[in-house]
């Protein structure tokens, strides 16, 4: 392999984004010599949003939730998560 590109300074995020959408990273680095990493602090960023569900609805959630011992919105979440992995893979 010949010798690694040298990556360059990015203003912003943005401009860094559209470069590697258009640039092969083996250009760039050696993936030979790359080591796993690590982040076990790192959380996924939220955001708070409103949702209205019909009372009906939100009742029957919180009483699956109870079963599980968990928080109704944590039931929610998972519930969503599963559905959107589901649909990726088939």
């Amino acid at each position: 392999m010949s010798k690694p590109k040298k990556i360059p300074e990015f203003k912003t995020e943005a401009e860094e984004r559209a470069f590697w959408e258009s640039h092969d990273s083996a250009d760039y680095l050696d993936w030979q010599q790359a080591k796993p990493a690590v982040f076990p602090k790192l959380k996924p960023s939220t955001k708070t949003i409103s949702l209205r569900l019909p009372e009906a609805l939100l009742d029957r959630i919180k009483i699956e939730a109870n079963k599980r011992d968990m928080p109704y919105q944590s039931l929610i979440k998972a519930w969503l998560a599963e559905d959107v992995n589901d649909s990726r893979l088939g």
